[in-house]
């Protein structure tokens, strides 16, 4: 699979962009667990513009994450294209927009998932971002706004039109957030549409390796993108490409194995930042971890993870955590 001249090779797995969630330790770790392509955090255009500083530490990118898409969101014109102008001097593979995210504090702007309640204001923006920059443009979206609008079958044609590269469809409406399951049939709709020519790539609910090579299969995506199902499970970059290569399940991942993989993220993303934002970070990961599911009686310890502030007092916990595993 290819965006404009990226090749991404066959069934490429992609680390969705998630706020909060995909620093550069985090896509890093990824990348090294088979992720074929990772997106930064989303970037908001208004605050890019404006300078502010931690908004422009998200455009850091390295050579080791390569390739690697920028993601932005905002909701007018100028703005959008002012941002993406910024964006391609820090040199990503892919310039990404997003109008997908469903928070409130975003889509009720109208930034991001907002968007699908003003189509032609989208269409304008996708445009004239595209004419703007020389890196290829992506966008990821959703159904629709809610189930009475599910827009994207058309949607996807107009965007399409718009000189965009490949789009990336999460399986639900804005009005879903992330509850129910994600519903692949209408990203599977758009993908057989004769009418399209770019690449389609899946996202929301790939939990495992094989409802990944479902996904592939049954749909016909081009690509897939794992998001929530990363949150304390680098290495699912591991499962889900091994099974797509051989359609056999990985099964010597052993639990030690697992957990010092976590460690390694904790000492990650301390360097990446410092003692106690790195470790305010990473704690949701920890929390979210399948590892520590089955156990008896965890809630406490889980407790005791989110409240930890070194990493000397997680790493502690983490010794004691070992032989229940």
């Amino acid at each position: 699979m290819r965006i404009a001249n990226i090749d991404l090779g066959p069934k490429p797995v992609l680390l969705a962009p998630m706020e909060d969630v995909t620093d550069p330790a985090f896509r890093l770790m990824c990348k090294r667990f088979g992720a074929d392509m990772v997106y930064t955090e989303f970037v908001s255009a208004d605050a890019l513009i404006r300078s502010v500083n931690k908004t422009a530490q998200k455009l850091n990118i390295s050579e080791e994450e390569r390739p690697v898409a920028i993601q932005i969101y905002g909701r007018d014109v100028d703005t959008m294209v002012e941002a993406a102008k910024i964006v391609e001097q820090a040199k990503p593979d892919v310039l990404d927009i997003n109008f997908g995210c469903p928070v409130k504090r975003v889509a009720g702007k109208g930034a991001g998932a907002g968007m699908l309640q003003n189509i032609p204001l989208m269409l304008e923006i996708t445009k004239a971002v595209v004419r703007a920059v020389n890196i290829p443009v992506t966008v990821k979206t959703r159904l629709g706004w809610d189930e009475s609008h599910k827009v994207i079958v058309e949607l996807a044609e107009q965007l399409q039109d718009c000189g965009i590269q490949a789009l990336t469809i999460h399986g639900r409406t804005r009005a879903q957030m992330y509850t129910g399951e994600a519903d692949w049939t209408l990203i599977g709709e758009v993908k057989h549409n004769p009418r399209m020519h770019i690449p389609i790539i899946g996202n929301g609910d790939i939990t495992t390796p094989e409802r990944a090579g479902e996904c592939f299969d049954r749909y016909g995506v081009d690509a897939i993108m794992i998001g929530r199902a990363s949150f304390g499970r680098p290495w699912i970059f591991k499962e889900v490409r091994h099974y797509l290569d051989t359609n056999e399940v990985l099964t010597d991942l052993s639990k030690e194995w697992k957990l010092d993989v976590l460690r390694q993220e904790v000492r990650d993303s301390v360097n990446l930042l410092d003692e106690r934002r790195g470790i305010l970070h990473v704690r949701r990961h920890l929390a979210a971890s399948p590892l520590f599911k089955g156990i008896p009686n965890f809630k406490e310890m889980r407790i005791r993870m989110l409240r930890a502030e070194t990493q000397e007092e997680l790493f502690q916990l983490f010794e004691q955590i070992a032989p229940m595993l």
